[in-house]
């Protein structure tokens, strides 16, 4: 189970407040031992490499002016969140490619856990996920937090999409993963754990092909299958039955619904983990929950997961 006592924070440029810090430095101040918190930026202005009025040398020391800038901006927007008990540091580096910036310095760094701030859409109150946190949710090694707010709310709710039904031991195995971190985090921050796990709707076209089905023996069956999963991981783990939920109908649809009906601050997926070109892709059900649910989002990868930017791997 990770700790999360080395962690990377991606800084938002664009505002002096920082969400992400916030909440890195709530998970640090409840740390058993002393946590580092990196905060991070990646930059990088085309037309610097592109001037051809300049020398490298000149380009070069322009480049390092503007780094020297970002940080000390960093510096100061950190201030108000920064204590003495943690170990805090600034890292501005000079890349094109952000996503692949930040995960190198994942790798690096030897980071427990990414944190980054995700945009707020004021109409709507939704959250808008950018291409950089897709990228991140996909390839970067690491557990990834995306904080919508910097305030954590009082009594806060945190939610396990758990997949109980399954016998796939890899969906098992990431479902003792997700507890886990469940659990550290609601310690952590003083929240309360809930399991939420949704079970098939009956095919309809089975009715038809077969006649002599019984469509509500089938569902008794299934749902009692999921119910017994769900017992037994809950069991396992120490998590009372009342913090269980066990809903007909797609994950898409039952995880964002319970997550509002709970005023859940956070809902902890897995996300599946595949070899060779597959690698890059998250996995369709959950990019389908991230895009409708208006909380933070802890996506967590299976056990041996490699990505596909990990420099040991690389071809």
């Amino acid at each position: 189970m990770s700790i999360y006592n080395k962690i990377l924070v991606v800084a938002d440029i664009n505002h002096d407040e920082q969400p992400a810090l916030a909440r890195a430095m709530q998970l640090a101040a409840k740390s058993k031992s002393q946590s580092r918190v990196t905060f991070f930026l990646s930059i990088y202005d085309f037309s610097y490499d592109m001037t051809s009025m300049l020398s490298i040398d000149e380009r070069d020391a322009m480049r390092r002016g503007v780094i020297h800038q970002r940080e000390q901006w960093m510096h100061k927007v950190a201030q108000p969140y920064v204590n003495d008990s943690v170990i805090f540091e600034v890292k501005v580096v000079w890349h094109n490619r952000p996503y692949e910036a930040i995960i190198g310095e994942v790798f690096a760094g030897e980071h427990d856990i990414l944190i980054k701030g995700t945009r707020k859409h004021d109409a709507l109150e939704s959250v808008i996920f950018t291409p950089t946190d897709w990228h991140l949710l996909r390839k970067c090694p690491t557990p990834v937090l995306l904080v919508k707010n910097a305030e954590w709310p009082l009594d806060a709710n945190i939610i396990a999409s758990v997949h109980v039904g399954s016998e796939v031991e890899a969906h098992l195995d990431l479902n003792d993963i997700m507890v886990d971190q469940l659990l550290n985090l609601t310690s952590r921050l003083g929240a309360t754990p809930y399991l939420v796990n949704a079970y098939p709707l009956t095919p309809a076209n089975i009715t038809i092909e077969l006649p002599e089905f019984d469509p509500t023996t089938y569902t008794d069956a299934v749902r009692g299958h999921h119910l017994t999963s769900m017992k037994a991981l809950r069991q396992k783990h120490g998590i009372d039955e009342e913090h269980t939920i066990v809903e007909q109908g797609l994950p898409e649809d039952v995880i964002p619904k319970a997550a509002e009906e709970l005023h859940a601050a956070m809902v902890i997926l897995g996300t599946t983990g595949r070899t060779g070109l597959s690698a890059v892709f998250i996995g369709n059900t959950a990019e389908q929950v991230i895009d409708k649910i208006n909380c933070d989002v802890l996506a967590l990868k299976p056990r041996g997961y490699i990505s596909p930017l990990d420099p040991t791997h690389a071809s």
